[in-house]
């Protein structure tokens, strides 16, 4: 006992040094102004408490609390056995999608096979092969991979595609449609470089294929589809918008993504009149707007839209929040940074883009708790009150935490870099074939292990 608790000290000095010596070093060499000294102080505390923590519970062998304040890595990722117990992720989800549970009832599909070469008989091990299947499926990777998409991918419901323990690019082709369908998680992949393709025969289920007209070139198409969880992924530089919700979608939550290089970045909303979408409910939380994106982070139309605890760390080219058809949004505790220099003329985080101020004076619009920062600023509309009725429809179950602490919760946006630990277990699979997709076991006890990886 006297050993580890030496050892715990030891830890938690050095962790101590690295950190604060490390996060001197970056707010020394940032291109904006100073932080507010609350957030910075704040920062430290979390970023010491986590890494200490971490590093014990591995001593230990045994779990510990690894709060963050991010309720969905807080979850499950102090989880050491987490490989094993990759499920454990359905439970996790939280804001309007909180009820999404992917292909948790389902069995585990491999994807061996990065190739597409055809999206009517899409071969056995490949990601379009798993993602039309009609049963639940929870689909995996059995390395790293880059898949470039021939056209659309078109998911079936009830399906988990987790890119964790694996590097995964889905890149410079079709990306990911989610059309009609409900329960689906995305988790763990790197999206970019989507381009538009179509005028083409795609197959959707094991029973159906149809032709497709061009798609837009999202990396995230969801339309007309409820209980949708995208988390966790690395989004970029795409023809269109990086994640759409349209078509009267809802029950959705975008979370822990990280995104940068893209102008037109979230549209929630297929056009100001269609009055389908007066039912979204969209949640957009803990993610990392970054460098180089424009506009739409989000944008609403008519439905309810609650963005809460993002990090607009690096300005705006026209704004970050906008809305048209009188939506209701409800900002709290983000943290919006702007840019003056390179973006001089955008300061302001908000832009009505329909009806005059005669007309959107009405909108319900508010900041609570944000952080604002070089000269940043929100304009509210509509009904007055921290507490008001009229966001009720806009108030998913995330509570907010400080902004002073949105740095922090976000540090870990995007897709999650592990590695392999080839000494736990050994990752064997045979071949998917079309009648049997399911892992084969090869425990004593009927079970299966998958290759451990370490997070970092």
């Amino acid at each position: 006992m006297a050993v580890f608790e030496w050892s715990k000290r030891m830890i938690c000095t050095c962790v101590l040094v690295l950190f604060v010596f490390s996060f001197i070093a970056e707010t020394r060499t940032s291109p904006t102004a100073l932080d507010d000294p609350e957030e910075v102080a704040s920062m430290v505390s979390i970023i010491i408490r986590n890494s200490t923590e971490r590093l014990l519970m591995q001593l230990r062998g045994s779990p510990s609390s690894c709060v963050t304040g991010n309720a969905i890595d807080d979850c499950w990722r102090c989880d050491t056995n987490w490989l094993n117990n990759r499920k454990r992720l359905a439970a996790c989800a939280i804001g309007f999608g909180r009820n999404t549970i992917g292909g948790r009832d389902g069995q585990f599909y491999v994807v061996t096979d990065p190739s597409d070469n055809d999206a009517v008989n899409p071969r056995a091990g490949t990601l379009r092969h798993a993602v039309i299947q009609t049963e639940p499926l929870w689909i995996v990777f059995q390395r790293d991979m880059v898949i470039q998409l021939r056209q659309e991918l078109i998911m079936n419901s009830y399906k988990t595609i987790d890119g964790r323990g694996a590097n995964v690019h889905i890149a410079n082709g079709a990306c990911i449609t989610i059309q009609n369908i409900k329960h689906i998680i995305i988790h763990g992949l790197h999206i970019h470089g989507c381009r538009p393709t179509g005028n083409a025969l795609v197959r959707s289920t094991p029973s159906h294929f149809g032709w497709r007209g061009m798609a837009d070139g999202d990396a995230v198409s969801i339309f007309g589809s409820r209980d949708v969880w995208i988390d966790h992924n690395s989004l970029s530089n795409c023809a269109d918008g990086l994640v759409d919700v349209v078509m009267a979608s809802t029950a959705v939550t975008i979370s822990n993504n990280d995104l940068w290089h893209h102008n037109e970045v979230m549209l929630f909303g297929h056009s100001n009149s269609y009055k389908g979408d007066k039912v979204m409910q969209v949640t957009v939380a803990y993610n990392h707007f970054g460098e180089g994106l424009g506009q739409r982070m989000p944008h609403c139309r008519q439905g309810y839209c609650h963005v809460v605890n993002n990090d607009y760390s690096s300005g705006w080219g026209i704004y970050a929040i906008g809305g048209s058809a009188n939506p209701t949004i409800n900002s709290e505790g983000n943290r919006f940074v702007a840019d003056p220099k390179r973006y001089p003329y955008s300061n302001q985080v908000t832009k009505r883009t329909s009806g005059d101020k005669s007309e959107w004076k009405n909108w319900n619009w508010r900041s609570k708790g944000d952080l604002f920062l070089n000269g940043a600023y929100f304009v509210e509309s509509g009904a007055t009150g921290a507490n008001s009725e009229a966001y009720a429809k806009a108030s998913s179950d995330v509570k907010a935490q400080k902004s002073s602490k949105v740095r922090a919760i976000t540090s870990a946006a995007g897709a999650l870099i592990c590695r392999r630990n080839h000494s736990k277990h050994k990752f064997e699979v045979e071949n998917n074939k079309q009648k049997d997709i399911s892992l084969q076991a090869s425990g004593a006890d009927g079970t299966f292990e998958l290759q451990h990886f370490k997070m970092v």
